[in-house]
């Protein structure tokens, strides 16, 4: 099954880096070069899911590694997994939210912005969503009733998807098993049930009248700008408005054609980024030397492109990619193979040819060693990643497919393999014989090479068309942009462009974005931790240069290396990172997968370092800055600066919530600084459902 056929742990592919993680003189982890390095971080694991335990496993090589962050319902601490708060000067920095429910204060700030940021699901589901057991926690027990009481549909709370060997916890059905408790019927309630097609996207946008219960502005520019980008900004709303939506929209299509950001320019610093495989493998005496790790490079590297990247829309869908053919980036191998995964397989056909993409991802390397297919022959076969190419990678668990199917593809697969770095096929270890699987047949008589590996991507490329694939692919795409619960109007109208059009994904798109059901489904989702975060940076404008303040203590890496790993570091924290998830099924996409009170507060807590400026590796706007010509008066004041952090006013609520927080009246006189206040104010607002949805 998906989550019990992950890669055993085995002796590694070549000597790879090893490092530990050390604390910097700002207080933030982070790697350093003080050993070579190399996997610190969570393997594929084996035998189902980790269990809570000691925070680090000695494994049989002497390795030691930490266990993995737990996603979703967990429990983070403002100061992160068990580390210690950055040390502050004394009377300096903003309070964490743990600990700051000031005596005599009318409203405690940490119940203020749970009170706004916890309502982020009751907006998304018309429902009491929010009040999960952890939040409840902050309040009290005067706490409203929990309203997200979980009912595990099958199987166990483990293995939500039952116990069948062909049943798994799929990509959607990952999502589906999540859905089905109180919380996701909820949700569906306030979800659009049904919809058209137009003849483009403004056209749809122009005709949708949006009929959901959301506190989000229903405004066309500003939906496609959360949904179809990692966080609006100034400038993406006004290339909207100036190029129009099917013009902004026909610009993204095309990613090659807009130019690279600074921050896009900058990733010349990670050093291994512009290395091929076998440059990472020949320099790996002078990259230990560096302190170079190429593996969580590239995750920096993705993190920059999602914060600062204008091709918004071609990094969504790498990283819906990401978690659909997913690939972890830790695992034995992945410090020399997974860079290149992410160029020549994700990153190539992320707008072009999913058919294209599996054919290509079933010959890479990445690939063949995270799935054992480089150790299956003829005489020994694996059946890792012929499963996993039908349970997760295609057809899904309900795509029709049995037993016997996945044995057959498994025997079809072998001869596939990896040496010196490169993929071979050797067709003395290939099985001949006839196969059938899904319908698929092919007489596969030769062991000649080319003969043999053109059944294989036959075969491949039939399970990439399958009509259930389409639908697989369908109903993920649209959870990802319209909401967790899309309607099946939607998903076959998608399915249908899929089939139509050879996998392409482009059309599906277009045909997406040209749906009414997209238009209507404004507020329907509620941004992930990692989402949050990056949005979060790109809404206060932090930008790539560091600060006059940063005072290098590094040598080996620019400053702008180092805050890419601290916001690496941060995600880590928070359990969600770009190619994180250590089994094959990526994450969940749907808001009860990540309910989780401790992830909230850290999340809140990272908006109020960035609004200080702590992480010195890059430049800010000061808070009292954020609003050119700050209103005089305190109510006026959090207008404005609502309309420039999440593009709206905020409830009379609200409001006063945030005016709680600052200890003011709406008609209070204040300066730029909200009389001190500021970041305290900006970080409430950040801390709103308007910023947590998207």
């Amino acid at each position: 099954m998906a989550d019990q056929n992950v890669p055993p742990r085995r002796p590694r592919d070549d000597r790879g880096w090893d490092g530990r993680q050390h604390h910097t003189a700002d207080g933030y982890a982070e790697h350093t070069s003080s050993a070579p390095y190399g996997y610190d971080s969570p393997h594929p694991y084996q035998g189902g899911y980790p269990t809570q335990g000691d925070p680090r496993e000695q494994y049989a090589d002497g390795y030691a590694q930490p266990a993995p962050a737990p996603r979703g319902p967990q429990w983070v601490g403002p100061e992160g997994l068990g580390r210690p708060a950055p040390a502050r000067t004394a009377g300096t920095g903003l309070p964490t939210l743990d600990d700051d429910d000031e005596p005599g204060r009318k409203v405690g700030r940490r119940k203020a912005m749970v009170a706004l940021g916890g309502t982020a699901a009751v907006v998304a589901g018309g429902a009491a969503l929010a009040m999960t057991p952890q939040i409840r926690s902050l309040f009290g027990d005067d706490a409203a009733a929990d309203a997200t009481g979980s009912t595990v549909t099958d199987g166990t709370a483990a293995r939500p998807s039952g116990q069948q060997p062909s049943t798994v916890r799929t990509y959607t059905e990952q999502n589906e098993s999540y859905m089905g408790s109180r919380a996701g019927e909820a949700l569906k309630k306030n979800a659009p049930t049904g919809g058209r097609a137009f003849s483009g996207p403004a056209a749809a946008a122009a005709a949708t009248k949006v009929t959901v219960k959301t506190v989000l502005a229903k405004d066309p520019i500003l939906h496609l700008a959360r949904r179809a980008t990692f966080g609006a900004t100034p400038a993406v709303v006004s290339d909207i408005k100036k190029l129009g939506i099917d013009g902004w929209i026909r610009s993204q299509m095309e990613p090659d054609k807009l130019e690279p950001s600074k921050a896009e320019l900058k990733l010349a610093e990670l050093p291994t980024q512009k290395l091929d495989v076998q440059q990472l493998r020949t320099q790996r005496d002078q990259l230990n030397d560096q302190g170079a790790q190429p593996e969580r490079e590239m995750v920096d590297a993705t993190i920059a492109r999602q914060i600062w990247s204008k091709r918004q829309l071609f990094e969504v869908m790498v990283d819906f990619w990401n978690d659909f053919l997913h690939v972890a980036a830790d695992f034995d191998g992945g410090e020399v193979y997974r860079n290149s995964f992410d160029k020549d397989v994700v990153r190539k056909h992320a707008l072009g040819s999913y058919p294209e993409m599996l054919v290509a991802a079933n010959k890479h390397p990445a690939l063949l060693i995270y799935l054992n297919q480089k150790d299956s022959r003829k005489d020994a076969i694996n059946e890792n990643l012929a499963r996993e190419n039908l349970e997760l990678y295609s057809v899904g668990v309900d795509g029709g497919y049995k037993e016997p199917d996945v044995r057959q593809a498994a025997m079809l697969q072998t001869g596939r393999g990896v040496q010196d770095g490169k993929y071979v096929f050797r067709p003395e270890q290939h099985y001949v014989g006839k196969v059938k699987i899904l319908g698929f047949t092919h007489a596969n008589n030769s062991s000649d090479p080319k003969k043999a590996e053109a059944a294989i991507d036959a075969y491949i490329t039939y399970i990439a068309l399958h009509p259930s694939t389409a639908k697989y692919v369908a109903q993920s795409l649209a959870t990802r942009f319209v909401s967790d619960t899309p309607p099946k109007s939607l998903v076959d109208r998608l399915a249908k462009t899929y089939t139509t059009n050879n996998g392409m994904i482009k059309p599906v798109l277009m045909t997406l974005f040209s749906s009414s059901e997209f238009w209507a489904a404004v507020g329907q989702k509620v941004r992930r931790p990692m989402e949050y975060l990056v949005a979060t940076y790109r809404t206060l404008g932090v930008s790539p240069e560091a600060s006059p303040k940063h005072n290098n203590g590094d040598n080996k890496r620019t400053p702008y290396a180092r805050g890419l790993r601290q916001i690496h570091d941060k995600m880590r924290e928070l359990g969600h990172f770009p190619m994180g998830q250590p089994t094959p099924d990526g994450y969940p996409d749907v808001y009860v997968a990540w309910t989780s009170a401790g992830t909230m507060l850290n999340g809140w807590n990272e908006a109020g370092e960035l609004l200080a400026g702590y992480r010195t590796m890059f430049t800010y706007t000061a808070p009292e800055k954020l609003v050119a010509k700050p209103p005089a008066t305190a109510g006026a004041y959090v207008d404005a600066l609502s309309q420039r952090l999440v593009n709206q006013k905020l409830s009379t609520r609200e409001k006063n919530l945030i005016l709680g927080v600052a200890g003011v009246a709406a008609t209070a006189k204040v300066d730029a600084t909200f009389n001190g206040a500021i970041t305290a104010v900006a970080r409430a607002i950040l801390a709103s459902p308007q910023h947590h949805l998207r």
